[in-house]
Order: C-alpha cells, then sequence, then structure tokens
C-alpha cells in the first residue's frame, strides 16, 4: 500500500510540475491577482507619450527586440552582470534602444498596486498595444502570464535582429524561424528595420513589421546608402532626405528622420503609400515592395487600412506568442534592470 502510494504521490508531482512549466497564456492571467494592473500601464504610458510622443515607437521597439531574442521573456531588460553581457549592448540596441526609464516607472506603479505578482516581459506586452492606442492606432486583447528571464545575451540579439540592410528572402526566413508569416512582416513592418532597431524608432508592416515602421524615425546612418546608391527610390524623396544626410561617412551620422513623411508620430497606413510610390526609408523597408511576393500585401494595405489594423493586431498577439516562459519557468522580477 505504501509503495502505491507513493507512485501515486509521485505522479501527482509530476502532473503538477508539468501543468506548471506548460501553462499558458490568457487575456484574464491578472483578473484577480491585479485588477487595476492594465489601468496603471496605460497611465503611465500614456503620461510618457505626451511628454515624447515619438516614445510609443520606443516602447513598441523595445517589445519587438525582446520578443526576436529567446522569445518575450523580459531578457532585453537586464543590465549587464559580473555573469553576462546583457542585450542592451548589442549592435541593433546600442545607443538606440531606449525607453528602459519608461519600463522602471510602469514597473515601479505596478508594484505599487500588486507587489511581486506582473512580469516585466508583461508588461513590456501592455506597454507596446497601449502606445500604438495612445497614437491613434487599433487596440487588441494583450495575452499575459508571461514570466521574466534571469539571464540575457548579446551575442543572440546581434544574430537574432535582422538588419536595415536585409533581403526579402531573409526577413521572410527570419520570421517564418519564429512562426510568423510573410503576411505577418509586412503588418509589423518596419520591423525589419524596427527589429534591426539600432537605427529606428517604430512601428512595423507585415504582422510584426511594417506596421511598426509607421511611427518613428531612423537615424541618418539607417538610410544613407539608400538615398544615394539605390535606384528604386523616388528621386525627390531621396533629395530632401539628403539635405539632413550628407553624403560624407560620418557628417550628420545621427541626424534623424521620419519613416513616414506624412503622419510621423501617428498609427496609420500611409507608411504602406510610401512603399509603393518609392518612398520606403530604409532598404529593407522597401524590399516588402520591390516586385516580389510581399507587393500585394503592401498594396492592398495602402488601399484597406481596416485590413492593415486587423493584421496588424493578429501579428502582435502572434509576436507575443514566441517562447514565453510560463508556469515555474523563470521568476517574476522586482526590478526589470536586474534579476531577484
Amino acid at each position: 500500500m505504501a509503495c502505491f502510494s507513493n507512485l501515486g504521490l509521485t505522479l501527482l508531482l509530476l502532473v503538477v510540475v508539468l501543468g506548471s512549466s506548460s501553462a499558458k497564456l490568457s487575456t484574464n492571467f491578472y483578473s484577480k491577482s491585479c485588477p487595476n494592473l492594465l489601468s496603471t500601464v496605460k497611465s503611465t504610458v500614456t503620461s510618457a507619450i505626451n511628454k515624447e510622443p515619438r516614445m510609443g515607437a520606443s516602447l513598441l521597439r523595445l517589445f519587438f527586440h525582446d520578443c526576436f531574442v529567446n522569445g518575450c521573456d523580459g531578457s532585453l531588460l537586464l543590465d549587464n552582470t559580473s555573469s553576462f553581457t546583457g542585450e542592451k549592448n548589442a549592435n541593433p540596441n546600442r545607443n538606440s534602444a531606449r525607453g528602459f526609464d519608461v519600463v522602471d516607472n510602469i514597473k515601479s506603479a505596478v508594484e505599487n498596486v500588486c507587489s511581486g505578482v506582473v512580469s516585466c516581459a508583461d508588461i513590456l506586452a501592455i506597454a507596446a498595444r497601449d502606445s500604438v492606442e495612445i497614437l491613434g492606432g487599433l487596440t487588441w486583447n494583450v495575452k499575459l502570464g508571461r514570466r521574466d528571464a534571469r539571464t540575457a545575451s548579446q551575442s543572440a540579439a546581434n544574430n537574432g535582429i535582422p538588419p536595415p540592410t536585409s533581403n526579402l528572402n531573409q526577413l521572410i526566413s527570419r520570421f517564418n524561424a519564429l512562426g510568423l508569416s510573410a503576411r505577418d512582416l509586412v503588418a509589423l513592418s518596419g520591423l525589419s528595420s524596427l527589429l534591426q532597431l539600432h537605427k529606428i524608432l517604430l512601428l512595423t508592416v507585415s504582422s510584426v513589421h511594417a506596421g511598426s515602421h509607421t511611427i518613428g524615425q531612423a537615424r541618418c546612418t539607417s538610410f544613407r546608402a539608400r538615398i544615394y546608391n539605390e535606384s528604386n527610390i523616388d528621386s525627390s524623396f531621396a533629395q530632401t532626405r539628403q539635405r539632413s544626410c550628407p553624403r560624407a561617412t560620418g557628417s550628420g551620422a545621427n541626424n534623424l528622420a521620419p519613416l513616414d513623411i506624412q503622419t510621423p508620430t501617428s498609427f496609420d497606413n500611409n507608411y504602406f503609400k510610401n512603399l509603393v510610390n518609392n518612398r520606403g526609408l530604409l532598404h529593407s523597408d522597401q524590399q516588402l515592395f520591390n516586385g516580389g511576393s510581399t507587393d500585394s500585401i503592401v498594396r492592398g494595405y495602402s488601399n484597406n487600412p481596416s485590413s492593415f489594423n486587423s493584421d496588424f493586431a493578429s501579428a502582435m498577439i502572434k509576436m507575443g506568442d514566441i517562447s514565453p516562459l510560463t508556469g515555474s519557468q523563470g521568476e517574476i522580477r522586482k526590478n526589470c534592470r536586474r534579476v531577484n
């Protein structure tokens, strides 16, 4: 009897462990443990964007860059330690990823209403959604229940985020590897650039890519080669950008230009209209409309903003599902910059 009892206890513990490690994300994860979570996050994000409109793009970019490196686990937020060099110093993030102080403010506000309950990874997911909505875009129900990583990897960030020089096949391949389709790529569009983000502060298109680039700005160093050397660019657009981005290397390197020339601080479908007219600022942006397989998606979004909005929301949800830590995995950090 004792043997069967011990066997039963072992099986029960196994079920509990497996269940906790394979827990699923849900939109009502904090409904009881932190009922004021969403309003608390949105209040802080709204305040930050009111002070600086491009902060919305910066927060969105943080979410993208976090999810594309070992999943949506808040690892991007970790400072360097004696045991690892974090993602903040990776090429796509160094001197360009920003908004960490805003995340700190959100975390502090959330801790005040429900201490030790909400992960930094979930805070990034909610802040990204709120940023899009506050800047005039759509909203969606964010799936929650992620836990935070206890480590970070600079090399993984260097290899996981596609650079703005990527061609279409490279972008599609990277997105597919993470379970995202070519349509997601375009909807999150600016994501490739957005994802390369050491030169961008935007939203995107193909589910995780272009749509993001509907807001934000890029540094001269990230588009200089395009405006002077590429032929698939509107001449008047190139000349306009050349005025603030000299040909000489190192000159005006940090000068900024809007990724969307019509409405740079609003979330809309003008980004796609620009691509159709060969006015994509980044090489990777214009790759989405350059005689390839995603041309029809871009043209569709340029003519139908509701289709873009719907696909963007879907892509954001899919991106948020990339390899989250759940159940007993990881931890709930008290400070987003360091492990407990």
